[in-house]
């Protein structure tokens, strides 16, 4: 303490004398309480600066080395790989870009540098921060929402457009119209579509096309900057877009171009050309659908006229069974077959009769008085028709009739013999 004061007290009075301080640093530790200094600095920590991009190196480990700089300085910068995401766009050398990061000493070199956090492209930074805003409150409304959707009629007779008239997108929109189906009528609303009356001039359109009644609408324009196209960025414009009836496909710019309306609108085509390929239906594929649709229907109707006949003639064939007369001439066969069976069974129990009565007939011969008068006997009777078979029976004078095989012979009894040893 006392040869420190002796010191400030020599440089007091000499101010020429260069005093040297006791403690020897060594460079590491230089450069280390350089850095504490830097980060202990509020101010370092989240700086944005704009500048010009100086040299710029593209480091095989994905680390980008630049120079950030202007008329009268410049300071060296770096964004690490693992920051690449908070850069949008190419970095080349003379480009006006605007950095957001922090300042701080590379202690091994000794030099401070701009360790970069995000990087935009200078004069379209407000701007962007404008639609990322506008961005987050639509989406946070819902406005992005598929469900509000509208589906984009597959075949449409009109088609709205909302564009510049002469610009090169509603050429594009009238030319690849007129390829794909020329019997669509195009409705033309000629809108500003760039500047601060876009928003109005464009809303107008939407609004009077929606009035007309077309089936579907295309809003856009051709590229630009995104100073050229920020009318389409517009609060106003997109609620107008969420809230129209008709269906809207936005067309803005090219591929690599998104605006607002691209997000509200029901459909999103890269350029006014695609959109005009979404909205309109090539008509060749009509044709080939329309002939396909009546290849099948002639089909299936020659399917159902075959099997309607199958059915008629299966229907007719079952009325002609059931039919009256199908049923008397039935009922008549039967009856005759009926009848034949009983002729045959009555045929059959005639024979067996027939047999039968021969059989008796033969047995009876044997004992039919007939048969005995043809083998030479004779049958006698008395007047009143009694067989005489004993004499005993007879007087004289008795009348008898004597039956031969021949005839009968009617004789008187003169007298009567009796046979010895009868009884």
């Amino acid at each position: 303490m006392r040869c420190s004061q002796r010191l400030q007290k020599v440089m007091k009075n000499n101010p020429g004398v260069i005093a040297i301080p006791e403690k020897i640093y060594t460079v590491e530790k230089l450069n280390h309480f350089i850095k504490n200094l830097f980060e202990t600095e509020p101010a370092l920590r989240l700086v944005t600066v704009q500048g010009e991009v100086g040299n710029v190196t593209y480091h095989s480990s994905g680390h980008i080395y630049f120079a950030l700089k202007d008329e009268k300085s410049q300071i060296p910068a770096v964004m690490f790989a693992g920051d690449r995401g908070g850069l949008s766009f190419k970095l080349e050398r003379g480009a006006q870009i605007v950095v957001t990061g922090s300042v701080n000493v590379f202690e091994r070199d000794g030099r401070y540098q701009l360790y970069s956090k995000r990087i935009k492209k200078a004069g379209t930074g407000l701007l962007y921060e404008q639609y990322e805003a506008l961005k987050r409150e639509l989406f946070e409304l819902g406005m992005f929402s598929e469900e509000y959707k509208q589906p984009i009629p597959k075949y449409i007779k009109t088609l709205g457009v909302v564009t510049a008239p002469a610009g090169a997108a509603i050429r594009d929109i009238i030319q690849i119209t007129r390829r794909r189906n020329p019997y669509v009528q195009i409705i033309l609303y000629p809108a500003i579509v760039q500047g601060a009356d876009c928003p109005a001039s464009v809303i107008r359109g939407i609004r009077a096309l929606e009035e007309y009644g077309v089936d579907v609408m295309i809003v856009g324009r051709g590229g630009g900057s995104m100073e050229d196209l920020w009318g389409f960025n517009d609060r106003n414009l997109a609620q107008a877009v969420f809230d129209c009836s008709v269906p809207i496909i936005s067309a803005v710019g090219h591929e690599i171009d998104t605006t607002i309306i691209d997000y509200v609108s029901d459909l999103r085509a890269p350029t006014p050309s695609a959109a005009a390929e979404l909205a309109v239906k090539d008509i060749s594929e009509i044709d080939g659908a329309l002939t396909g649709y009546l290849a099948f229907l002639n089909e299936a109707m020659q399917d159902k006229l075959t099997d309607y006949r199958d059915y008629i003639e299966h229907m007719h064939t079952r009325l002609k069974y059931l039919s009256p007369a199908n049923k008397l001439r039935e009922q008549k066969s039967i009856c005759i077959s009926l009848e034949e069976r009983l002729r045959n069974a009555f045929e059959n129990v005639m024979n067996k009769k027939r047999h039968r009565l021969e059989l008796y007939i033969e047995s009876m011969k044997g004992l039919s008085p007939l048969q005995k008068l043809s083998s030479g006997f004779s049958y006698a009777e008395d007047e009143k028709g009694n067989n005489v078979r004993s004499i005993k029976a007879l007087k004289s004078g008795d009348i008898l009739n004597i039956r031969m095989s021949d005839g009968t012979v009617v004789s008187r009894v003169d007298g009567i013999k009796g046979i010895p040893g009868a009884v």
